[in-house]
């Protein structure tokens, strides 16, 4: 008997050449639904599966293929004399090839306005049932769940290859693809259910369904291997990479905090593109070494505030990550090119910038959408021995109407200008965390060190005279006046920090002594 494969497919790309393919090769074609309609309207010979069977599609279409015929010739082991006695009783016909993939569930749910009865509607029962079979017997049939895979399964067949090593990397396919399909139903049914209090659901368990964007040279040192997985088209994985290296583990690590950073003013070519972060789109540049930013700036162009995050401190920007929230035009392109820089991300970039940088032929150029932030998850995930820790993103506005102003000086405009600046980067900088700026320019940043004051010291030597005048946020309170009084001396003139602590009142009374003026936001940043 001439072998037999059932296709049953919801993405149709490819199917006619495959299934002309499987005709020249001597298979009958068993097909169901639209994909039987798709195969005669071509003009090829099909056998529905609903004469195959004997049994109508009932229930609208819900039960098609969940019949022993289809199941019974899909799942027969080829060397048991048991199973063949099995279908020889029942007349059935064993199935040789499954192509199938699933209902767009994704597709269904990626509208945020779907109901729950459409999207119920589009979980597949059949097509997975079938794949899972097809796949659990791979030592003798060989399941298709991609239409990538159609021109390599056809090209076995033309060189007798369709071995068993092949029929086990479609299984393992097939396999991935059901549990893709499945995580995709659970998540939306989670994010539908724990956003109605009425359902009363607790935390969900975490299933992870990340293909593999690219393997990595090595991790953060050579002796460790690292592999990037993402989410097609969504964050990083919507970026596309103009020129230069393969990114490395360290790229992807500082171009996330980078990326952070400069989301803070906004980001692409209008204030609703921007995301969470930023209540208004405007230029803004951001130099990163190592995970903190070395240098922010914003001014009125794309370009001068390149250049104003670089003049920031130069020293650290050498081998730096920067991160634009507008188009590279020529102006900016011409203050990267004379620089040594690991990567650039923005937006966009103009012709002329690229062709500008064409000649550095190792910086890598990152267009990021600002579709693709928008596609990505809202949850961040970082990995400790034996599990994951899972936190919402810490980019919610910030709201400066709710600040209080606790020393017996009010901050001028300028300062409070200059302290919102500040307080949008100290965010993004690791704890014990402290920025000085001054008109819209970081001038000095302490980061990660294991006291306040250590920090501040930091970020004020590197400031220098360019701190007078200036003003100084802390990412979390001070626990002592100590800071507050160092900063003073350095020429301070306005601090902003969450307070909280019992010791607020030594800080503030420093202040009053010393004039400065305090803000108190009620929230801190700590970032680990």
């Amino acid at each position: 008997m001439a072998p037999t494969a059932l296709l049953s497919v919801s993405d149709k790309h490819d199917l006619l050449p495959l299934a002309e393919g499987l005709l020249r090769h001597g298979y009958r074609l068993l097909s169901s639904g639209g994909t039987a309609a798709a195969l005669a309207a071509a003009g090829l010979s099909v056998t529905k599966v609903a004469d195959h069977t004997g049994a109508p599609e009932i229930l609208g279409g819900r039960v098609k293929t969940l019949h022993p015929r289809i199941h019974g010739g899909i799942l027969a082991r080829r060397s048991d004399p048991a199973h063949q006695a099995d279908l020889a009783a029942q007349g059935i016909d064993a199935i040789d090839v499954v192509v199938v993939n699933l209902y767009p569930f994704r597709q269904a749910v990626a509208d945020p306005a779907v109901s729950w009865e459409t999207a119920v509607e589009t979980i597949d029962i059949g097509g997975p049932a079938m794949v899972r079979a097809a796949a659990k017997n791979h030592a003798d049939v060989a399941v298709l769940t991609d239409p990538g895979q159609y021109s390599d399964f056809l090209a076995a067949l033309d060189a007798g290859q369709v071995n068993e090593a092949l029929r086990r990397q479609l299984a393992l396919a097939a396999f991935r693809h059901t549990a893709s399909y499945d995580a995709a139903i659970a998540a939306w049914l989670a994010s539908r259910i724990e956003a109605d209090p009425a359902e009363g659901a607790g935390a969900a368990p975490l299933r992870l369904d990340l293909p593999a964007q690219q393997s990595l040279r090595y991790g953060e040192n050579p002796h460790q291997s690292a592999t990037w997985y993402g989410e097609a088209e969504a964050g990083w994985g919507g970026a596309e990479q103009l020129q230069g290296k393969e990114l490395s583990y360290n790229n992807l690590i500082d171009l996330e905090a980078a990326l952070a950073t400069v989301r803070e003013f906004g980001y692409g070519q209008a204030p609703e593109t921007a995301g969470q972060l930023g209540a208004a789109a405007q230029p803004a540049a951001v130099v990163i070494k190592h995970t903190n930013p070395c240098g922010v700036a914003t001014a009125a162009t794309t370009a001068e505030a390149l250049l104003r995050a670089l003049d920031a401190d130069r020293v650290s920007a050498f081998g730096g990550i920067v991160a634009l929230n507008g188009e590279v035009d020529g102006a900016a392109a011409e203050h990267l090119a004379g620089l040594f820089l690991e990567c650039v991300v923005a937006p966009a970039f103009s012709a002329e910038a690229r062709q500008r940088l064409a000649a550095k032929t190792n910086l890598r150029l990152l267009a990021l959408p600002a579709a693709a932030i928008g596609r990505a998850q809202r949850r961040q995930l970082r990995s400790v021995l034996g599990g994951v820790l899972v936190q919402e993103l810490d980019d919610q506005p910030i709201d400066p109407g709710s600040w209080q102003v606790v020393s017996r000086r009010q901050p001028t405009p300028q300062e409070l200008a200059d302290l919102r600046f500040a307080w949008q980067v100290v965010r993004h900088v690791r704890s014990n965390a402290i920025a000085v700026a001054a008109g819209g320019q970081t001038l000095g940043i302490g980061a990660g060190q294991t006291n306040r004051v250590g920090s501040a010291q930091l970020a004020l030597a590197a400031a220098g005279e360019r701190a007078r005048g200036a003003v100084l946020a802390s990412d979390g309170f001070f626990p002592f006046d100590d800071t507050v009084r160092l900063a003073a001396g350095h020429g301070i003139t306005a601090v902003i920090h969450p307070g909280g602590s019992l010791r607020d009142g030594d800080s503030i009374t420093a202040c009053d002594e010393l004039g400065l003026a305090m803000l108190a936001t009620g929230r801190r940043h700590f970032l680990h």
